[in-house]
């Protein structure tokens, strides 16, 4: 008969937090399809050998969990580099605290006076045919491609994202990064999308903005040079010739 007692009751609770957490770490670094192929694999692994007990498959995959730890760790090394650097900091007890807390909805007028100033700018930039490329980040880390480029932390304002993106200033090439509601860096690297049916029309800065929202959930805002008109990218999307209107409704939403 199988034993079932408190112990079991907090092994599970504590697995279940382990895995939630480990979750939301990897939403943030943009690693989650990484993490769903790993649980699939664990679950398979656990229903050929353990409940099955299918030998031969069983021995196969039994290998692949010996050396499936190492694999993580040089997988994720930068990531689990920056957790215990934070863990180990005078933040990390702050930090394991914010976990516990029940997180906050965004107030929508909160939302509205975060994204107006970058849609006023936008706007201004359309009509100047100034080109920009500003991604702004959600759920999914963008703290390897703020590396890329030069920090700034400033509170977001028109004038500001003008500046930076005005022709002759040393960082008007590349994307902006905001995150935390600040702008955090400019003249920053994005990847570049390789799908092939992207029109020719479009150059660097859409196949850049759709890049980042190919491997990240993160906004992408892009102004073209040549026409002005307003692209956004999102969640493996490219949406053209769209209105200030639409950007702002596009920028507040949370889908």
């Amino acid at each position: 008969m199988i034993q079932f007692g408190i112990k079991d009751v907090i092994d599970i609770l504590l697995v279940a937090f382990f895995l939630y957490e480990t979750y939301l770490l990897m939403k943030k670094t943009g690693a989650t399809p990484i993490f769903l192929g790993v649980l699939a694999f664990i679950s398979i692994w656990l229903l050929v050998s353990k409940i099955f007990q299918m030998r031969l498959i069983g021995s196969i995959l039994d290998k692949f969990i010996d050396v499936g730890l190492i694999l993580l760790i040089v997988v994720f090394q930068r990531e689990i580099r920056h957790f215990l650097q934070q863990l180990g900091s005078s933040k990390g007890i702050k930090a394991l605290t914010k976990l516990l807390k029940p997180r906050k909805t965004d107030n929508v007028e909160d939302d509205i006076s975060f994204i107006m100033p970058i849609v006023m700018a936008v706007i201004n930039m359309s009509k100047r045919k100034e080109g920009a490329l500003i991604a702004i980040q959600q759920n999914a880390s963008l703290d390897t491609f703020i590396e890329t480029g030069e920090e700034i932390n400033a509170n977001i304002s028109t004038r500001l994202i003008e500046n930076i993106f005005f022709k002759n200033s040393p960082l008007h090439d590349g994307a902006m990064i905001i995150s935390g509601k600040k702008i955090r860096a400019a003249a920053c690297i994005l990847p570049v999308s390789q799908q092939l049916d992207i029109p020719k029309r479009y150059g660097l800065r859409h196949r850049s903005a759709l890049g980042l929202a190919e491997q990240t959930d993160a906004k992408v805002v892009i102004v073209s040079e040549e026409t002005g008109k307003i692209s956004l990218a999102h969640n493996n999307q490219l949406y053209t010739s769209i209105s200030p209107e639409e950007l702002q409704k596009m920028l507040i939403s949370n889908d």
